[in-house]
């Protein structure tokens, strides 16, 4: 059954509470926000990545950022725009990023009544990076400007020329493709083109007469498949797929697969950014701008100082320099007592090592019974941008460590090896030339120096429950 009542409620960033009354006399309560006033409210629910969930009441009207930003205060995480709503379709093996200002219940309308489709929450950490990196996005063989000049484009003007209704950007090459109702794969030569998506009957021909279209994007959507070559018999792993937005029939679905991860982001990027157009940069640049005027900070955060107790008396330290090296200098000496505490005035290998798994274990970018093919999933759900990474356990040798990072939209995996020294145990990246009391040493030193990786490490993995 169902409880039933009037509770006062208050909506993160309304302006006021309103008591409604309707046509019979009743009342209810309704929340202004930003001037709209909401009186329809619905249950949703949504999972995260270690299939945790939790039903919210929200408003009909409500689009994605509003959900990612009540569960970013709800859960107490920091909120650096790269929290995302998924729309995961597991009857299809399907998934897309609910862009920001997409109706969230709109999207909901779409499912099938009996099909197992879920809104999830996590950070895609890619998910605007082509305003900032377009040449990481778009390799130059791939974009011109029109069909009629095929002149290649300059990348520091391809965004803006995206976005400007009036030019003609053009993304082309080879994808391969599944027939309607057979198992067979044949590779065409594709162009893409604000009126849609086509693929050449004769070579590389790109005259209209060659050109058979395939879809457009006013109403429909670009999803990733989650498992392109076990679900669907592609030839690699880097499947895609255009599905209309009010269909969840598999025969709708027009399965597309490139030859790696460069080749299919390319195409993705593009078709979000041929549907939504100037609304994503609206997207990308809105929340900098709401931080720039005015900062979201709890009273806790306003009230924290950093303060000094190494003297009699305790001060505030106003230099954030020496607030920072205090800081430093503090998490460094409770390793040290950490280490006594546990060796009683000496650190043998084994008491030192049981020190560094207490340290390390309690971090976000630590994932201790993680296998190769989950790692590499987890670092593709957060967005194959560089530096994305996390540390594990290794699954050939109980004794090492492995830190798997995203480089060029590839994932690498460096193994961490201990090393002896005069009794003391340490951890390297490099056959011991540099060396680490622990691994949240090892993760600190390579935020801030590339040493031997490929790219510094800049956004961690991590799993949250709701």
């Amino acid at each position: 059954g169902n409880i039933h009542g009037f509770l006062p409620v208050c909506w993160p960033g309304s302006h006021c509470l309103t008591v409604i009354p309707n046509e019979w006399g009743a009342e209810y309560v309704g929340c202004e926000v930003d001037g709209l006033a909401f009186s329809m409210w619905q249950v949703i629910k949504v999972y995260t990545e270690d299939n945790s969930s939790r039903a919210v009441e929200v408003p009909s009207d409500i689009i994605a950022r509003d959900i990612c930003q009540l569960f970013v205060l709800k859960n107490h995480c920091i909120d650096d725009h790269s929290w995302t709503l998924f729309e995961h379709l597991a009857h299809l093996g399907i998934e897309r990023t609910i862009e920001d200002h997409e109706s969230v219940l709109e999207v909901q309308s779409n499912w099938g009544m009996d099909s197992d489709s879920r809104l999830y929450f996590r950070k895609n950490y890619a998910k605007y990076e082509f305003f900032k990196k377009p040449l990481d996005f778009f390799p130059e063989s791939m974009v011109s400007i029109s069909s009629e000049t095929n002149g290649l484009m300059n990348h520091s003007e391809l965004i803006q020329t995206f976005l400007n209704s009036s030019t003609c950007p053009e993304i082309h090459g080879f994808l391969h493709s599944k027939e309607q109702g057979r198992k067979s794969w044949k590779k065409f030569y594709f162009v893409l083109r604000r009126s849609g998506l086509y693929f050449s009957n004769k070579g590389t021909s790109k005259e209209p007469r060659h050109l058979q279209f395939v879809a457009e994007f006013c109403d429909s959507d670009v999803y990733t498949l989650l498992s392109a070559r076990k679900t669907h018999g592609a030839p690699a792993d880097y499947g895609f797929c255009v599905k209309p937005s009010k269909s969840s029939s598999a025969r709708d679905l027009k399965l597309l697969c490139a030859d790696d991860e460069q080749t299919r982001t390319c195409w993705i990027t593009a078709m979000r950014l041929f549907k939504f157009g100037m609304q994503l940069y609206q997207n990308f640049i809105q929340p900098h701008q709401k931080q720039k005027n005015s900062p979201m900070r709890s009273i806790s955060e306003n009230s924290l100082v950093a303060m000094d107790f190494s003297g009699h008396r305790s001060r505030v330290i106003e230099n954030p320099s020496e607030a920072l090296s205090v800081a430093v200098e503090e998490g460094l000496s409770w390793r040290r007592k950490s280490c006594h505490r546990l060796s009683h005035g000496s650190c043998s290998p084994s008491q030192s090592s049981l020190s560094n798994i207490a340290i390390h274990m309690a971090q976000p970018w630590f994932h201790s019974k993680l296998s190769r093919d989950e790692a590499h999933k987890l670092i593709t759900q957060h967005g194959l941008i560089d530096g994305v990474f996390l540390l594990r356990d290794s699954q050939s040798n109980p004794k090492t460590f492995v830190l798997s990072l995203c480089h060029t939209q590839r994932i690498r995996h460096f193994q961490i090896v201990p090393v002896e020294d005069d009794g003391e145990l340490f951890y390297s990246l490099d056959d011991g030339n540099t060396r680490f009391s622990d691994l949240l040493q090892l993760v600190e030193f390579y935020q801030l120096n590339r040493g031997v990786l490929p790219c510094k490490l800049k956004h961690h993995c991590a799993r949250t429950t709701l």
